[in-house]
């Protein structure tokens, strides 16, 4: 029998990326929303936009270029590539001065006042104006919301804007620039409602543009001239104090000779930081030398250890000989006595060995000794040569450091009035400032018709806008869809077994008897097809107890469990089915038979193993839920529960039980250790991915065998299952074609 015990992952998997088939999915499945966004943005686009009032766009064309001629103030030319050089320009044409300007010549403030202002007992404001105002009003309060209280501050008062300041920055509004591309043309546009008004602005911004940019090219070579000149008197008397004081800083410091000795302390530093290294790298293995001379002290064989006295040739031959004189006592001693002088004479000799080996000894530590404390000394002395060192070149430094600074302020004063000088010698000053060459290509015409009301164009806006609306707002509710429509779904995230998916019902069909009255219907052959995934799956046998169950209320498990077991006996089999849910029991009332005994009577022991109520012209046995008990787990718990599966199996093929959710009840995963397998039901865009998996995980958790899931109720909407509305339409023409006959 197949069981899936795969743990649940603590996370999503990784998405996979989407494949066309799936956007397609997605469309089909939120088309209504879709379309419902785009009608509605399009609609909107083409009232507002046919609705306003008619604006009128008069433009001209003008190519601007940098004077090649001009250079800077050192006399290098431009470069010819410049990108802030339009940017710069467009910024001047839409500038306050341009529009002041164009107010000024036109006369707007006098003449045509009443083009810019309306009175106010002629005013008429629509409603879509009133909206607007109000929009306008709350988005100015909501960015600015300190500028209404800051006029109301004491000792501030509002300086009075005049009317053509007021119809200058209304023509500021209107103006666009507009670069072509990979060119250095310019189209400069206006926009009114008056056709006649835009072409005479639009021509008036142009010749405003011009004279405004000669304006600046000759202020700017007055203004170059003046500041020049007096910069050059201001950088002529620097220089002067600049050199004036450095000579009396080398003077008072005898900086001739501080030069040579800055190329020598750093020398002396740097030998002296060598030796000083060094010094402290013997110190530290002197060092460490001597404790371990230290702590071996009194132990003279690990004293003889250490490798600076292991490797002593004095010593090592000491220790050769010593070894050859305990080799002839050995010898001596199996031929003499101990008080035989050859013995004494033996014993002696060793003994002078041994005081001579540790006399080396004691050598050897006393001149290490000597050599850590001459170690430290040195390091003394060598820092002291390091601090007297920097010290003195800490001095030589700063004075150098200060020579250096000073000098170079007076090289900067000297080559500035030198560039200052170079330039005010030059006679085409005013050639040399910044200018800019304009031509006008194409002056303003009279407008045609309105700019603002294209219907194609609006249209198309509209199709776009929406569009992108409505897809958007239906991958977002894909997104947020936290329920499993197809069984594709679960077996992806879960790694279980799809055993079948049912179709929803038609409305008017009555799910429980589909199989049964309607054997040919699309639903029908769904539980088929779950049967034959059952039988199959095992290679030894199928699996006879069947537990049928959901992790949440109404998702079909009692429908599934009635028409598999109908369909289990239309395949021959003998099949038991069994009302284990003793919560809310419906298996009585969908067939029709008394629930006054059942499981709860037999399993409380109210009653004998003569609950089972055949079904008249099925092969099909039930037992009902009986009387709801106080407590139906611990009666699921007991054996005879056990007892009676093992009854039923000797005259029946196939036991299925029908239980209650494993959402927040028990009683399910208690029953679904004594089964062969547990089907789990899952119901489509109701059954959300958490609840499914806090179920699954449960069963998991108890080792509990998992057939596979059925997805139910299966929306005929879903692309990839719309054969079977196909299905079923075809199978209903050929079942009323049949009873005709």
């Amino acid at each position: 029998m197949k069981q899936i015990n795969e743990e649940i992952p603590a996370s999503w998997p990784e998405e996979e990326e989407i494949d066309l088939r799936q956007y397609l999915l997605i469309f089909n499945k939120r088309k209504w929303t879709i379309l419902t966004v785009f009608l509605i943005i399009v609609i909107l686009a083409l009232i507002l936009g046919l609705g306003r009032q008619s604006l009128y766009t008069s433009s001209a064309t003008v190519l601007v270029e940098k004077n090649k001629a001009n250079s800077s103030l050192g006399g290098y030319n431009y470069s010819s590539w410049d990108p802030q050089f339009l940017p710069t320009q467009q910024e001047i044409i839409k500038s306050k001065s341009v529009a002041r300007r164009v107010v000024d010549t036109l006369q707007l403030d006098t003449r045509y006042r009443s083009h810019f202002f309306q009175e106010p007992e002629a005013e008429e404001e629509s409603a879509f104006s009133k909206i607007k105002q109000s929009i306008h009003s709350f988005l100015g309060t909501l960015f600015h919301p300190d500028s209404d209280r800051q006029s109301e501050e004491p000792g501030l008062e509002e300086i009075p804007v005049s009317d053509a300041d007021l119809i200058a920055g209304i023509i500021q509004t209107r103006i666009r620039v507009t670069p072509v591309r990979e060119t250095r043309v310019l189209t400069v546009s206006y926009t009114d409602k008056d056709p006649n008004m835009a072409r005479k602005i639009a021509d008036a911004l142009v010749q405003a543009y011009i004279d405004i940019s000669l304006e600046i090219k000759l202020s700017s070579a007055q203004q170059s001239i003046k500041w020049m000149t007096s910069k050059a008197a201001t950088e002529r008397k620097k220089l002067e104090a600049s050199e004036r004081a450095l000579q009396k800083y080398k003077r008072e410091h005898d900086l001739v000779t501080v030069e040579n000795k800055l190329a020598i302390y750093p020398q002396k530093l740097a030998q002296f930081s060598d030796q000083l290294s060094e010094s402290e790298q013997k110190l530290k293995e002197l060092e460490v030398l001597y404790e371990q001379i230290i702590d071996a002290k009194d132990d003279p064989q690990a004293l003889e250890t250490i490798p600076i006295l292991s490797k002593n040739e004095v010593i090592q031959s000491l220790r050769s000989q010593i070894l050859k004189a305990e080799q002839l006592i050995k010898e001596l001693s199996k031929k003499y006595g101990r008080k035989h002088p050859i013995m004494i004479k033996a014993v002696d000799d060793r003994k002078i060995l041994i005081q001579e080996k540790n006399d080396e000894v004691k050598r050897v530590i006393a001149s290490i000794r000597k050599e850590y404390e001459l170690a430290q000394a040195n390091k003394e002395n060598l820092k002291e040569l390091v601090a007297e060192t920097k010290k003195n070149l800490l001095d030589v430094n700063e004075r150098f450091v200060q020579y250096s600074l000073m000098s170079r302020e007076v090289e900067t004063n000297r080559a500035l009035y030198d560039a200052l000088n170079a330039s005010l010698e030059k006679t085409s000053v005013t050639e040399e400032s910044q200018a800019v060459n304009i031509w006008v290509m194409r002056t303003p015409s009279l407008p045609r018709g309105p700019s603002n009301k294209n219907p194609l164009k609006i249209l198309a806006l509209g199709m776009v806008l929406g569009l992108a609306a409505g897809t958007g707002l239906a991958f977002f509710l894909e997104y947020l869809d936290n329920t499993g429509n197809a069984g594709e779904d679960l077996e992806q995230r879960y790694g279980l077994t799809v055993l079948g998916a049912v179709q929803e019902a038609q409305k008017g069909e009555a799910i429980e008897t589909i199989v049964k009255d309607h054997t040919a219907s699309p639903i029908a052959e769904s539980y088929r097809l779950i049967r034959s995934s059952l039988l199959l799956s095992s290679a030894d046998h199928p699996p006879r107890t069947i537990l049928v169950t959901s992790t949440a209320p109404q998702d079909g498990k009692t429908t599934t469990s009635i028409n598999l077991a109908r369909t289990m006996a239309q395949g021959g089999a003998r099949v038991l089915l069994i009302d284990a849910d003793m919560r809310k029991p419906r298996i009585h009332s969908t067939f029709g038979i008394p629930n006054s005994k059942g499981l709860s009577s037999y399993l409380s022991g109210n009653a004998d193993e003569d609950i089972l109520s055949p079904l008249p012209d099925e092969a099909i046995s039930v037992i009902t839920s009986g009387p709801i008990p106080p407590n139906p787990a611990e009666l699921l718990e007991s054996k005879r529960m056990k007892k009676l599966l093992d009854k039923m199996l000797e005259t029946h093929e196939t036991i299925i039980l029908d239980s209650p959710p494993i959402g927040h009840l028990v009683d399910g995963l208690i029953l679904s250790t004594l089964v062969d397998g547990t089907l789990l039901v899952s119901r489509a865009g109701k059954t959300t991915y958490d609840l499914f998996g806090s179920g699954l995980k449960k069963l998991q958790d108890i080792n509990a065998p998992i057939l596979g899931v059925i997805v139910n109720a299966l929306s005929a909407k879903v692309v990839g299952y719309k054969y079977y509305h196909h299905y079923y339409e075809y199978y209903s023409r050929d079942n009323k074609g049949a009873s005709g006959k």
